[in-house]
């Protein structure tokens, strides 16, 4: 694998535009943490965006931040810390659960759409990005968007760019909100539990005016693995809470009392919650080093413990749920099962299911994307042609 890392966006059009008039294909690459993520093609050039770094414009006041695309996200994320600042959709690491050692960056962050447990009332990363810059496959430099969200010009061509994997251009720039960082933040958890009885609970809590920003279940078979084995014994519902101290205390004392009607409640405190989303945002229990099959399902909130009740049925399979539910990781005993899969996830309403570790072996016959409606796939298809007319970025990002 040959690596391309331009210094800037001029150096980069021209790398992309030669390998346009040649019809070289190109993988688009910010620091290599997702490597081994998509469909198995060979590709003998990568064109890296980690010669694009720095922060170009921030000002806490403005909660708007604007940075290179290669910029380590870790760096990022010390910045705002400084001011007190966070990335609202708390993007996780891939690293644990896919074996890498790679740098995630920021530009990789927002082109997978990267999102973690706050998801349920921040959204996703594309709902706090304002603006991007990126190269199209025709090796034009492309500017949409801007500082603030009541500019409207091409947000749509932003929310478009966020989550397409490279396919569509390699960015070089992005503009996203920084909202204030939760003073603190206190967990309550409902023990011993079953699936479908979380399910339930989540949903409940979920409708309680206390605002909760994590809603996650843990069987049996995960629970300890969390926390160094420190969570009360038996499965484990978790719903986070965070703000000003005396309002987080306030609100989880009205959480408390109304999940006792369905388990035994107890409390993590500040330290020891803040650790337990880290470790559900990463994905924990399947960081074993392994390559057996890890699926990252999003399924409606209700029919996510029914997806796994019948796959246990005709696979080995082990799970947990975030998203109060909606969110199912699944780590697959052998193979990846994606027929099976896909087909329980289409009978029970439908949803997505990408599969984001597997073996080389596994990955050379397995699609990583759901697959598409005709109608969708077409548009798709006429999307793709618009951006990359040759067709040459990360052909084994696409569905």
């Amino acid at each position: 694998m040959i690596d391309l890392m331009p210094t800037s966006e001029e150096e980069a059009a021209a790398i992309v535009r030669a390998h346009a008039e040649s019809g070289r294909p190109l993988a688009i690459c910010g620091g290599d943490s997702r490597s081994g993520f998509g469909n198995a093609v060979v590709v003998e050039e990568r064109l890296r965006s980690t010669g694009l770094s720095g922060i170009v414009a921030y000002n806490p006041g403005e909660m708007v931040m604007t940075v290179r695309a290669g910029t380590p996200l870790a760096e990022v994320e010390a910045a705002l810390r400084e001011s007190g600042q966070m990335l609202a959709f708390e993007p996780m690491d891939h690293r644990p659960v896919m074996g890498t050692s790679g740098e995630p960056t920021i530009g990789g962050v927002f082109a997978a759409n990267v999102s973690g447990p706050r998801r349920l009332i921040a959204g996703a990363a594309r709902d706090s990005l304002l603006g991007v810059r990126f190269v199209n496959g025709r090796g034009e430099i492309i500017k949409a968007g801007g500082r603030v969200m009541k500019n409207v010009t091409g947000l749509d061509l932003v929310k478009l760019i966020a989550g397409s994997h490279g396919t569509l251009g390699f960015l070089t720039e992005v503009t996203f909100r920084v909202p204030p960082s939760a003073k603190t933040e206190r967990t309550v958890v409902l023990s011993g539990l079953n699936d479908a009885e979380a399910a339930g609970a989540m949903a409940t809590a979920m409708a309680l005016p206390v605002e909760i920003s994590g809603a996650a279940h843990l069987p049996l078979t995960v629970t300890w693995k969390f926390l160094a084995g420190r969570l009360p014994e038996g499965e484990a519902t978790v719903l986070r809470i965070e703000g000003l101290a005396g309002s987080v205390d306030v609100r989880v004392e009205k959480l408390a009392a109304a999940m006792s009607a369905f388990a035994t409640v107890t409390r993590l405190e500040q330290p020891d919650s803040h650790r337990l989303w880290q470790e559900i945002r990463d994905v924990l229990p399947y960081a074993d080093g392994t390559a057996r099959p890890v699926w990252r399902v999003s399924v409606a909130p209700g029919t996510g413990h029914q997806l796994v009740a019948a796959l246990r049925l005709e696979a080995g399979v082990d799970a947990f749920y975030d998203w109060q539910g909606g969110l199912v990781w699944m780590c697959m005993e052998a193979g990846p099962e994606a027929e099976l899969v896909r087909r329980f996830i289409k009978a029970l309403g439908g949803g997505h299911a990408t599969l984001i570790r597997a073996s080389a072996a596994a990955r050379a016959v397995t699609s990583a994307f759901q697959p598409e409606p005709e109608a969708v796939a077409m548009l798709s298809r006429r999307v793709k042609e618009k951006f990359d007319p040759a067709g040459i970025f990360n052909p084994g990002k696409m569905g």
